[in-house]
């Protein structure tokens, strides 16, 4: 019997769920939600419904889990409460400031309508998270250190086309080597955010605009780039396709830390991500908790889990017996 997944929204994020399906037999995509006209959403996937938002109540009983593929700064703190009272539901919020507060939102939800919620699934946070608290369990003395990239930062390249005089732009977060190689020496630097990341920007201006005002705006903003060396390149339309069309991303968790009686020996934990497409690969992520929550949710659990609340074994389309076989 498959796992029948409802998906809100149909963005990047969604369509990457909606691959990954492909590839977990035991599960089955039922239908879309979207707040636009369902008529002008095409999915890929032949054969399934596109229903608007407003409908989503007459399929309580239809799907298993709806995963939520909006975005955290006002999609998701709305939607994920409202809709874990109703189905079991996964979600990447990523605003780490606020997870408390969601978390607490989402629980209330779920258990008031006897459901299963998972929250900030993905891979930061999500995967880095889980590595940093099984890092910090195994060597308590010693320090976390998460790099990101190099990759497109949605968020900082959409605050670039905000700017006035931009048509288009890309942003690349990108690690700063020397302080890698301190941290992977054992060296447990002090690092300021400067001396993380750099960011790299390329812009494509509008005919006619002040490519000094731009690159100066975009160096100034704060929250964004002013804490950073960063580097604004300007090109044209057709270089920005050729290059830059595609949503990679990734990086890497550290955990360095001592052992022994006199803390004589180094030891260092790193976890490493290259993805080509980082909406694929949280989507990938996204689904295997789907799977995690059915099967919490058949078992009697309700309330709102985090990838610190869940066994791995729930993850996985294999039996235990398999598991202890091969991976084991």
């Amino acid at each position: 019997m498959s796992i029948k997944i409802g998906i809100l929204g149909y963005g990047n994020l969604s369509r990457g769920v909606e691959a990954a399906i492909r590839q977990n037999p035991d599960c089955e995509l039922t239908a879309v939600f979207t707040r636009r006209d369902p008529a002008s959403v095409s999915v890929r996937t032949e054969g399934v419904p596109v229903y608007s938002e407003k409908e989503l109540p007459d399929f309580k009983d239809k799907i298993d889990v709806l995963i939520l593929g909006g975005g955290s700064a006002t999609d998701l703190p709305e939607q994920t409460p409202k809709y874990a009272s109703m189905f079991n539901v996964v979600d990447s919020f990523d605003t780490h400031a606020r997870i408390p507060e969601h978390y607490a939102n989402v629980d209330k939800a779920a258990k008031e309508g006897g459901k299963t919620g998972i929250i900030s699934v993905g891979w930061d946070p999500g995967m880095f998270s889980l590595l940093r608290m099984i890092s910090t369990a195994v060597l308590p003395e010693g320090e976390n250190y998460t790099f990101w990239g190099r990759g497109v930062s949605q968020g900082h390249s959409d605050a670039i086309r905000r700017i006035k005089g931009v048509k288009d732009a890309r942003q690349y977060t990108v690690p700063v080597e020397a302080s890698v190689a301190k941290v992977r020496s054992g060296e447990n630097p002090e690092l300021s955010t400067r001396e993380k990341h750099t960011r790299e920007c390329f812009v494509v201006a509008e005919e006619g605009a002040d490519l000094n005002a731009i690159e100066k705006e975009i160096k100034e903003m704060p929250n964004y780039f002013s804490d950073y060396d960063t580097t604004v390149t300007f090109i044209s339309e057709e270089e920005l396709k050729k290059s830059h069309a595609g949503l990679p991303h990734g990086g890497f968790v550290l955990r360095s830390g001592v052992t022994g009686l006199n803390k004589e020996n180094k030891h260092i934990i790193e976890y490493n991500l290259k993805l080509d497409s980082n909406p694929e690969f949280t989507g990938s992520v996204l689904l295997a908790y789907a799977r995690a929550a059915y099967r919490l949710s058949k078992e009697g659990v309700t309330g709102c889990k985090t990838i610190f609340d869940i066994a791995p074994a729930y993850l996985s389309a294999m039996s235990g017996e398999e598991l202890r076989k091969t991976m084991l």
